[in-house]
């Protein structure tokens, strides 16, 4: 059985949406994003997570929309001088870690995580110093200064492979910031994990009852859960798995309905490899029950077009800047996984 920390209680302050644009100021303000783009050599990157319209202005650009890490990649191999990342904070921060000789702005600065604000690096340093016999793993979701104390940076995508090999030479592992997908992993995997105790808005708050409620109304969807979600919601999913793993389950899943419990701005890509399939939004509560965040974070919707703007024509204030000595230590975790991916990938293609 795991043994646990207790994190900080944080009572997160929740950032204000963006005031809603015409469609002609949304017309002026795209036109103007793309003029911008090409002037300043930039392309922009937006996570699966943001508004659909800025997801689609990031492929009409050129650019792309993907997972934190393949925003990432993406960037490090693109020709552009510029970044522009629209996502949260620690995008931005891994971002310039795997390519500082680029400039790399936010359309927000201040879009975070409650992951990362929940992971504040001097707790969570005293909390590896207690467990020194322990290799510590930690979320791609956490700021540049706790990549740095890790020794593996991991993505829900390629995190049940690192865990499997550290277990299968019997590291015990220290385990963060997020409960729910490390408890999914320990029960997949039987490894030794020891957990700090933080968690996604978003995912936290999907209800199992009310998702079985749902699943009476349409018993011919499937269900497709990211595993940051509690356990009893992961325990009804058809498919688990990160934002690329459930977007690909989708299309190759025959159902025609499927209920999801992940952001709902994975709906995007999703309806737009299925035209023909309906996607459901899982419940994020039952009769009378409030939420804070109703399956869309409320940080990635601080990324609007006039924010993108703002960056590409005034950068001050919108850049990222990390440390170079703190960059250097966070690097080393983010290449072991990068090395760990690009070996794992061929394996897979060598027993195919």
């Amino acid at each position: 059985m795991s043994q646990t920390n207790l994190a900080v209680d944080f009572d997160f302050q929740l950032p204000a949406m963006p005031e809603p644009l015409s469609s002609d100021e949304k017309a002026t303000l795209k036109d103007k994003i793309k003029r911008l783009l090409k002037e300043r050599n930039a392309v922009l990157v937006a996570h699966y997570y943001t508004d659909p319209e800025i997801q689609a202005l990031a492929e009409e650009t050129g650019g792309c929309v993907a997972d934190s890490l393949e925003m990432a990649r993406f960037g490090n191999q693109h020709p552009a001088d510029t970044l522009i990342v629209a996502g949260v904070k620690f995008m931005g921060e891994t971002a310039k870690i795997l390519t500082p000789e680029k400039t790399v702005l936010m359309p927000e600065l201040e879009a975070t995580c409650s992951l990362d604000l929940g992971c504040p690096v001097e707790e969570f340093s005293a909390f590896c110093d207690q467990h020194p016999e322990h290799t510590v793993v930690v979320y791609a979701n956490t700021s540049a200064a706790v990549k740095a104390r890790a020794d593996w940076v991991v993505t829900s995508s390629i995190a049940l492979e690192i865990v499997e090999m550290l277990d299968s030479e019997d590291k015990l592992i220290l385990w963060g910031p997020d409960r729910h997908l490390g408890s999914y992993i320990e029960k997949v995997t039987g490894a030794n994990m020891t957990m700090w105790q933080g968690a996604c808005i978003v995912h936290d708050e999907f209800k199992a009852k009310a998702l079985r409620d749902l699943k009476v109304q349409y018993p011919e969807a499937a269900v497709l859960v990211h595993p940051e979600s509690p356990a009893n919601v992961v325990a009804l999913a058809d498919a688990v798995g990160s934002t690329s793993q459930l977007i690909k389950a989708s299309q190759e899943m025959p159902n025609q309905h499927f209920i999801v419990a992940t952001d709902q701005g994975i709906f995007y890509k999703m309806e737009q490899a299925n035209p023909d399939k309906t996607f459901i939004a899982a419940p994020t509560g039952g009769n009378g029950a409030t939420c804070r965040s109703c399956a869309s974070c409320p940080w990635m919707a601080m990324n609007g077009l006039k924010s993108i703007v703002e960056a590409l024509e005034s950068p001050i204030g919108k850049e990222i800047v990390v440390d170079s000595e703190l960059a250097q230590k966070a690097l080393i975790p983010l290449h072991r996984m990068l090395n760990f991916a690009a070996e794992n990938k061929l394996k897979t293609q060598g027993n195919a």
